[in-house]
């Protein structure tokens, strides 16, 4: 559409002033039909950062352009329309004037943990890894509620602020994901790809390069169920977003930087059949636990944080009426945790625990005596190399802001060592930590 707006002001149906106050969007078809297209948002959010005062969008898109409030939207369904409503002299009169009301679009579908029943060290442990973003495995056998307890993981996350709700529906209009039903994300995205995606599909790309996976959970979680049965080299692709928080994707036809700012929670079975180390229902020979749980590489290991494991249930404790906490009260709980770093990181370019560089160790984790000593008694014990001490530290600085402490104290070091000894129960024979 923008090229015939050119054709036409230069022949002079079109005041070419209007041109420099005016972004036009659409795809215009042989019988003079202005079609939608995808990525408006970004397009529209850009021209209100540069000083536009309007957009002329094709009908269709009227809702995913009104999210950006500040800026004029005009829709226009084919060509005539257009240049009549340009050349009407009274283009303020055309100016939609529907409010978006986003809260609409918001539904209730998130697995409340109140839901979950037991299991309360995993769900000790997944809000630990909220509240610091730590990436998190569920170790147990199938049945136990590992799915359950990752698809509970966006109801206790802040809500999305503005910043990361415009964020997150780019990458959704880029994506083609976007419509008249949905035309804002505004809700916490909970990704969980099957284990055959491929590499393009996880990471994006294409000739025409757009976000894959890793994009399209960021902000939220990213959840790799079954995770040994994931290609090897598909999941090396997460290297990188994983210590950066974006991907690049570079083709023939372009380059670009997509944002991949996710939480990483994987689940996994201890061995084939699911259910090592029972002996009186697991068959699996060392060898094949080994060989199962090594399809997983230690690289990838190494960028998980926080290891826990689901326990199988006794019936009094399924059948039970007890209701647990549901997920509002604890992301009040993890809000708490989450204004506590921002306002502690505020000077460094960073907002959480895990994200602390090996040079803020010292600075941040600081620990009472007590608390050192017993690190030191179990480092060798476990032997721990120097990855696994700052890991353990990163995890014990969340628990401690948990508990609303300035320093980490003894029980905060024996918790944050408990969540990485389960990796070294089940990876032994990997040396996942070396």
């Amino acid at each position: 559409m923008s090229i015939a707006v050119a054709i036409l002001a230069a022949f002079g149906y079109i005041d070419k002033t209007f041109l420099k106050q005016s972004l036009f969007i659409g795809e215009l078809s042989l019988d003079g039909k202005i079609k939608s297209v995808n990525g408006v948002l970004p397009r529209v959010y850009t021209a209100y950062e540069n000083g536009f005062k309007y957009c002329i969008v094709p009908k269709d898109n009227i809702p995913e352009a009104e999210i950006v409030s500040k800026i004029n939207i005009i829709g226009v369904s084919n060509l005539n329309e257009m240049l009549d409503i340009i050349n009407s002299g009274k283009i303020d009169e055309h100016i939609s004037k529907d409010e978006l009301d986003i809260s609409i679009f918001a539904d209730g579908t998130d697995v409340d943990f109140s839901d979950i029943k037991g299991q309360a060290g995993a769900k000790r442990a997944v809000e630990a890894a909220v509240s610091g973003m730590h990436n998190i495995a569920l170790i147990g056998a199938p049945g136990t509620g590992k799915t359950m307890i990752a698809q509970s993981i966006p109801g206790i996350m802040p809500k999305l602020t503005f910043s990361e709700r415009m964020e997150l529906s780019k990458i959704y209009s880029v994506s083609g994901l976007l419509n008249e039903q949905m035309p804002v994300v505004v809700k916490r995205p909970f990704r969980a790809p099957h284990h055959t995606i491929t590499q393009t599909a996880l990471a994006g790309g294409g000739k025409y390069p757009k976000p894959g996976e890793l994009s399209l959970a960021s902000c939220g979680v990213l959840f790799l169920d079954e995770l040994p049965e994931f290609n090897r080299q598909t999941l090396e692709v997460m290297r990188q977003p994983l210590e950066d928080g974006y991907v690049n994707v570079s083709r023939l036809e372009g380059s670009c930087r997509y944002p991949a700012k996710f939480q990483l929670t994987a689940a996994l079975n201890p061995c084939r059949c699911g259910y090592y180390p029972d002996r009186k229902r697991c068959s699996c020979t060392q060898m094949q636990i080994k060989n199962y749980l090594g399809r997983v590489s230690k690289p990838l290991l190494d960028r998980i944080d926080i290891f826990t494991e689901t326990v199988v249930l006794k019936y009094n404790e399924i059948n039970g009426n007890e209701k647990a906490e549901s997920s509002e009260e604890i992301r009040k709980r993890v809000e708490n945790v989450h204004y506590i770093q921002k306002r502690r990181y505020e000077k460094e370019g960073i907002i959480f625990n895990s994200q602390l560089q090996a040079g803020m160790i010292k600075k941040y984790c600081v620990m009472e005596s007590e608390a050192k000593d017993f690190l030191e008694l179990t480092f060798d014990t476990l032997d721990f190399s120097a990855r696994a001490y700052h890991k353990v530290l990163k995890i014990a600085r969340t628990l401690a802001d948990m508990d609303e402490s300035s320093i980490i104290k003894k029980e905060h070091i024996s918790e944050a060592l408990c969540y990485r000894s389960a990796d070294k129960k089940y990876w032994r024979w990997q040396n996942v930590d070396e």
